[in-house]
C-alpha cells in the first residue's frame, strides 16, 4: 500500500506539473500574438487610407486632362481623350497592384 500512494502521489505531481506548464505556455503564447495584429489592423487601415488618396489624386488629374482645352480641334482633343484613358487605366492598375503588394509582403511577414 505504501508503494502504491507514493507513486500515486508521485503520478499526480508530475501531472499538475505538465497541466501549470502548459498553461503558462499557453498564456505567453497568447499575450505575444495579439500587439502585432493591432498593428497589422493599424497598417491595413493606413494602406486603405493611401489608397483611397491615391485613387482620388488620380481621378482629379484624370478630369482635370479629359476637359476639352481651347485651342484644340475636335480630333485631337478625342486623340488625348484615348491616350488619357489607356494612362488612367494603367495607373490605377499600379495603384492596386502596389497595394496588394504591400498587403502580401505583410502577411508573409
Amino acid at each position: 500500500m505504501n508503494k502504491m500512494a507514493k507513486k500515486v502521489i508521485i503520478f499526480s505531481m508530475v501531472g499538475l506539473l505538465q497541466f501549470g506548464l502548459g498553461v503558462s505556455v499557453i498564456e505567453a503564447a497568447h499575450r505575444q500574438s495579439e500587439p502585432p495584429r493591432q498593428e497589422q489592423g493599424d497598417d491595413r487601415q493606413q494602406q486603405d487610407q493611401e489608397r483611397e488618396r491615391r485613387i482620388q489624386k488620380e481621378n482629379e488629374r484624370h478630369e482635370r486632362e479629359m476637359r476639352r482645352r481651347d485651342h484644340e480641334s475636335e480630333r485631337e482633343w478625342h486623340e488625348r481623350q484615348e491616350r488619357e484613358r489607356e494612362r488612367h487605366d494603367k495607373a490605377l492598375a499600379t495603384i492596386a497592384g502596389l497595394i496588394l503588394g504591400i498587403i502580401a509582403s505583410g502577411n508573409n511577414n
